[in-house]
């Protein structure tokens, strides 16, 4: 029997052999990630453990995206502990301020990770990076200090799921309504600790960055890892990030499946998720007209540069409606700058958008967008559970970048088409 994608990954970082899916295999790992949030836990189990040094300065990343630039003394302290830790530690790979982006962004775009690469992070949204062709999965903090100190961790092998994506999208359909579709079908529990492995000819429409939001919410599923096969679209995105030795990746002929679902990409409707799941999904012309109060573009699964050139596409002679707040939120420096000198801020601004920072923002209730009571907002980011961004008594709606901003223009859930 061949390997699926999951079992070939976990194969190459083990010296035992991997036989099976509920195999417990003890894994060197590439790299471990901490944020502002996580890595001071991380930090205390470590002193804890009596542990003064990490297994590999320049193996070791720390992103202070959430609470960032600082919103209260609480948040400063916490930057404050992971600054000096990366100090005393040599961390090369320190991110905050001018030089800090979404951690999700941030990673690909410096070329810290790629295909065949095994990445442990305090973020349930590492596995973004399965979108590159790396087993990327989060951990908690207390077993990300360990993975710090000692470079390695342990896995249960996951069985895989094959999601066989065919056909081509049309223009405003993009990753984030692959993989709403896809959770609509097989719910938050769809793929708990298994890995959702994307085939087909329709990855071939999917530029890296689309295929990186559908494996950002492969947690949302439950799955442990969602991975895409590595290939010439995915070298051209790591060149431009500074790597050169990839090479391709995909699973065996003859690997075998716990079950598989097709997904026709030419049939796919722009999709909506409604409050309180990432799996309360509709075709966004069953939901429109929802008055809404704020509409935010950013994030780790939407705020890189094509989202936002699809959102200006929209946005660009128009303004939005009064009473809402569009806040829009580059995910990096380098995106920002990217929309900068592209004059999509230009279209935002005109538009009447609050342009933000590169950072994690209301995402997770942290700051710059939090809900009162009672409002509604559309946002592109991964989870609309009650309360995640602010009042128990909001609403989220999750969209992609094209429908965020149609619905920024209507004042109320739109369909793009309609504007």
């Amino acid at each position: 029997m061949g390997h699926s994608l999951a079992s070939k990954l976990l194969q190459a970082h083990t010296s035992e052999t991997v036989d099976e899916p509920g195999q417990i295999v003890q894994c060197g790992v590439d790299l471990v990630l901490a944020n502002d949030i996580t890595a001071p836990l991380a930090i205390d189990s470590m002193e804890r453990m009596g542990a003064e040094r990490v297994f590999h300065p320049e193996r070791v990343v720390l992103v202070c995206d959430h609470f960032t630039p600082n919103k209260d003394i609480d948040s400063a302290e916490q930057v404050k502990r992971v600054r000096d830790f990366a100090a005393r530690a040599g961390i090369r790979h320190y991110y905050e301020g001018g030089v800090c982006g979404v951690e999700h962004a941030l990673l690909p775009e410096l070329g810290l990770v790629g295909p065949g690469d095994l990445v442990v992070g305090a973020d349930s949204h590492t596995c973004t990076y399965g979108g590159l062709g790396a087993f990327a999965t989060g951990l908690g903090s207390t077993d990300i200090a360990a993975a710090m100190v000692l470079g390695e961790t342990w896995f249960k092998v996951p069985p895989s799921i094959l999601v066989r994506l065919e056909g081509k999208p049309w223009r405003h359909v993009g990753g984030k309504d692959v993989v709403l579709h896809l959770l609509g079908r097989i719910g938050v529990d769809g793929a708990l600790y298994k890995a959702l492995e994307f085939f087909g000819p329709g990855i071939a429409s999917m530029d890296a960055e689309a295929r990186m939001t559908v494996a950002n919410m492969a947690i949302e599923a439950g799955g442990k890892v969602g991975l895409f096969p590595a290939d010439e679209v995915t070298s051209v995105y790591l060149r431009d990030a500074g790597r050169r030795n990839d090479i391709p990746l995909a699973a065996d002929e003859d690997a075998e499946y716990e079950s598989s679902l097709d997904i026709d990409l030419d049939q796919l409707e722009p999709q909506v998720a409604c409050p309180h799941l990432p799996d309360n999904v509709r075709p966004v012309y069953e939901v429109e007209d929802i008055a809404l109060d704020q509409v935010v573009i950013g994030s780790c699964t939407n705020g890189r540069i094509s989202d936002l050139r699809q959102a200006a596409e929209i946005l660009e002679g128009r303004t939005v409606a009064p009473g809402l707040r569009l806040i829009v939120l580059p995910a990096t420096p380098r995106i920002y700058r990217m929309a900068l000198e592209e004059g999509l801020l230009e279209i935002f601004s005109r538009a009447g958008a609050v342009i933000g920072p590169p950072t994690c923002g209301p995402c997770l209730g942290g700051h710059m967008g939090i809900l009162a009571g009672g409002e509604r907002c559309l946002a592109t980011t991964n989870r609309n559970f009650k309360g995640r961004m602010g009042s128990l008594e909001s609403e989220v709606f999750l969209g992609g970048p094209a429908v965020a901003a149609a619905s920024a223009v209507a004042g109320r859930i739109r369909h793009p088409e309609r504007i």
